[in-house]
């Protein structure tokens, strides 16, 4: 027989999936992009797509805050979803790749994988230890709700 889950450890749990992907945010923008193949580097990377030099350092700064912002929790759910266009230019990237990561150019899974946990995350809000609880909108009741998202 399975015992429920208490609302402790699933703050926790949700607390582990928002520091695990804010630190993938951070490590691949500064390790990646920064020290890597650097920000000249990743814009022009950006022009051989066909994308706008510029857009490499907004996804640069948008990673590293983004996932600063995860880290210490402040406003989860909205971070999450900020960043899923990111995401979704990197499945576009690595879409033609195929599935695996070590495939040539890298594969679609990681950008899909991290576009879900994203998406998970913002259902489940902040966890534990959130500096800045993200403020809940009722998708139920059609009213906001102006209590901190557990």
């Amino acid at each position: 027989m399975s015992h429920p889950t208490s609302s402790s450890s699933n703050a926790y749990g949700v607390l582990l999936l928002r520091v695990s992907l804010g630190v993938m945010f951070i490590a691949h923008s500064l390790i990646l992009k920064y020290m890597t193949f650097t920000l000249a580097g990743t814009a022009q990377y950006f022009e051989s797509l066909g994308l706008p030099a510029f857009l490499a350092y907004v996804t640069f700064y948008a990673e590293l805050i983004g996932g600063i912002l995860l880290v210490l929790g402040v406003q989860t759910r909205w971070v999450s979803l900020a960043l899923l266009p990111i995401l979704a230019g990197a499945f576009w990237v690595h879409a033609g790749n195929g599935w695996v990561f070590s495939g040539t150019g890298g594969g679609w899974e990681y950008p899909l994988y991290l576009i879900v946990l994203s998406v998970a995350q913002a259902l489940l809000g902040d966890g534990a230890y959130a500096l800045n609880p993200s403020i809940r909108l009722s998708s139920f009741s059609g009213s906001a709700s102006l209590k901190p998202a557990a």
